[in-house]
């Protein structure tokens, strides 16, 4: 079995993990694309301009937060299977526990702000 092929958790495999990456990327990057060329549509003059570039401009950066999160992840993820493939060890070390646990508090508090939620933050 390839690392390809090792299951992370649940049922999810690794390759499952980078496939799910791409497939956000991808379709991303095609909402981006939509989302401006409907907006262009809207922009009469350069008051609108200056409305909706910010708007854009946001949803593109927490796109890519979001993005690099996985990536991150899955970075985390190939190095624990190398160390553990070499050593027999799976053990994520205290500071890859703490670069997990801070990408998931991350998530959370983009996905409470994209639905309008109130964040509190300790």
């Amino acid at each position: 079995m390839s690392n390809f092929d090792q299951v992370v958790f649940g049922k999810k495999k690794f390759s499952d993990i980078l496939k799910e990456i791409y497939d956000r990327s991808s379709t991303k990057e095609k909402q981006i694309g939509e989302l401006i060329g409907q907006l262009k549509e809207l922009v009469q003059n350069i008051g609108d301009a200056t409305m909706m570039v910010p708007l854009i401009a946001k949803y593109m950066e927490l796109n890519i937060k979001n993005d690099d999160a996985l990536i991150k992840m899955a970075a985390i993820v190939q190095n624990a299977m190398t160390r553990g493939k070499d050593t027999g060890d799976f053990i994520l070390p205290d500071n890859e526990k703490e670069e997990l646990l801070k990408l998931a508090q991350e998530s959370m508090v983009e996905k409470a702000l994209k639905s309008g939620n109130t964040v509190i933050r300790s």
